[in-house]
């Protein structure tokens, strides 16, 4: 029996420009069944309904790896998902890219023991989930992601420790965060700011790269 989510998903990749494979697609498919699954038990997302998980998630997650592979270049990295929740994005890229190895961090237990059941059961050996605050993690990682986590303030600030030299932070947004970045201390630069496109998604959508600033740079 078709999956009803297998031609819309086909028809958001297409518009996104990507080019994923069958398998890969079909692994989309098992992740947001997995999360319907287990959404219905531990309430990972407040979107129930298949095509706004297919909309809002999904393809909201895979609008940011054009831009991530185009700043990869087909490097081999570590990518940190901070916030990670279900999964989003971090799941959806390391099912699409897996030469990059992924964490998604959370503070709550169930939503990192669902990112390891995803590994499992998707057969992701670059996927891993894990418990802890961000602020914890001392482990190196080229790229510190999050989606609609916190504050650029925060978010920069509690993640610093996880970033390994000459790393970056990826933040996507919604609008163009104006004031968050108004407020972002002067060690920290914003280098680059994408605006995203998400088929079926009539809302802004930003993506934010930053990066510490030199210690010597100007005012």
């Amino acid at each position: 029996m078709t999956d009803p989510l297998a031609a819309p998903l086909r028809a958001g990749i297409q518009a996104l420009g990507l080019a994923l494979s069958d398998g890969t697609q079909q692994q989309l498919l098992g992740y947001m069944a997995l999360i319907q699954k287990w959404t219905r038990v531990y309430n990972l997302t407040a979107v129930r309904d298949p095509q706004d998980m297919l909309t809002h998630h999904v393809l909201d997650s895979l609008s940011a790896l054009a831009p991530l592979l185009r700043y990869t270049a087909g490097r081999p990295i570590r990518l940190l998902d901070v916030g990670s929740g279900g999964g989003l994005p971090g799941v959806v890229l390391a099912i699409c890219q897996p030469e990059i190895q992924v964490t998604c961090v959370d503070t709550v237990g169930k939503k990192a023991a669902f990112i390891q059941q995803v590994a499992a059961s998707l057969r992701l050996p670059n996927l891993h989930g894990l418990h802890a605050r961000v602020e914890s993690v001392q482990t190196p990682y080229d790229v510190v992601c999050s989606r609609a986590f916190a504050s650029l303030r925060d978010f920069t600030q509690w993640s610093l420790s996880a970033l390994a030299e000459g790393g970056v932070w990826m933040a996507m947004k919604g609008k163009m965060p104006v004031e968050e970045m108004a407020q972002l201390p002067h060690e920290v630069d914003v280098f680059h700011v994408e605006p995203l496109a998400v088929p079926g998604l009539d809302a802004e959508r930003c993506m934010l790269w930053l990066r510490p600033r030199a210690a010597d740079a100007p005012l």
